[in-house]
């Protein structure tokens, strides 16, 4: 209860300081959810591109790292846009906090995924669960919830997942959770032979790195937040086309990354933000809400309906 309060006092606090900083001469603060790395390529292609500064923007991009809470930074009012998950926004208004809004969705199939040895011969995610091996994961994420429940019940062990391959590269019988542009590229670099299975593909398809303002932003001042989706849009279409300006730049941002893996990381997200069937970078549906919102509430991981209209901005 404490905890739900505590939440709707932000969202007040909120609503309070945007008063002040509309109008404002401080530049537009982006939070993002990670480091400076390719899955962000179009909003610092839109930066290096001057596409904020076509739109009479003013943006400053900050980084973030593991488990850096940008939905509750963003109702707080500490910052003016943020990059969060699709499933943040709808749990998010479930718990209250209504003036979320989704603007623009980068990854139209999420990246998440889970990786194996390809030795073990798995074909799909539900061989993976039902396996005598260990799987590492975030048993708390949603995909894990709902994981869990379409394969129910689970026979592979299940640990908490710490980051990195070194507990899968040790051990043939371990499967882990994984980004598509991420953790295989670093398998593959060390000479591993795996596989990877998108959970995508299972039929839990949330919409991630998704660029999301409040409610009360668009109000007072829909120019503007039209604006950052305008130059977030041509930012990636820009970094899909020729990454590697941007790549450069990102990685004097983010040493630990080499350039190899930056441009394999491009490479390997480019199908899951434009597919066959997407007509404009960053699109969203009804549709897709409006489905990941009834597979919450199956989950119970959100206890009332939400309206998937009142999620993001449709323009």
């Amino acid at each position: 209860m404490r905890k739900f309060l505590g939440f709707l006092f932000a969202v007040a606090w909120s609503t309070q300081l945007l008063a002040q900083q509309i109008g404002s001469t401080a530049p537009l603060v982006l939070a993002l959810n990670w480091k400076p790395e390719p899955q962000f390529g179009g909003f610092y292609a839109a930066q290096l591109r001057g596409y904020y500064r076509d739109n009479a923007l003013d943006v400053k991009i900050i980084e973030g790292g593991s488990g850096t809470p940008t939905i509750q930074m963003l109702a707080a009012g500490k910052i003016d846009y943020a990059v969060v998950s699709a499933d943040e926004v709808v749990i998010a208004h479930a718990r209250g906090a209504t003036n979320i809004v989704a603007l623009f969705a980068t990854f139209q199939i999420s990246p998440q995924a889970i990786m194996t040895h390809a030795q073990r011969g798995f074909t799909s995610i539900e061989e993976i669960l039902h396996s005598d091996g260990v799987l590492l994961w975030q048993a708390g994420l949603p995909y894990s919830q709902y994981l869990k429940k379409e394969y129910s019940p689970i026979e592979v062990f299940t640990a908490p997942y710490l980051g990195g391959i070194g507990s899968f590269q040790n051990d043939s019988k371990v499967s882990q959770q994984c980004f598509i542009s991420s953790e295989p590229l670093t398998a593959l670099a060390a000479g591993l032979k795996i596989n990877t299975f998108l959970v995508a593909d299972t039929g839990y398809n949330p919409y991630t790195t998704v660029l999301a303002t409040t409610r009360e932003r668009w109000k007072a001042s829909p120019s503007e937040v039209k604006g950052m989706i305008a130059a977030v849009r041509s930012g990636w279409n820009d970094y899909l086309e020729k990454p590697e300006e941007t790549n450069r730049a990102m990685q004097a941002l983010n040493k630990a990354m080499s350039a190899v893996t930056f441009t394999h990381s491009a490479q390997a997200q480019q199908s899951l933000i434009k597919t066959d069937t997407t007509a404009r970078v960053g699109e969203m549906t009804l549709a897709r809400w409006q489905t990941l919102g009834d597979q919450l509430l199956d989950l119970k991981i959100i206890q009332k309906p939400v309206s998937a209209k009142d999620l993001f901005i449709d323009l």
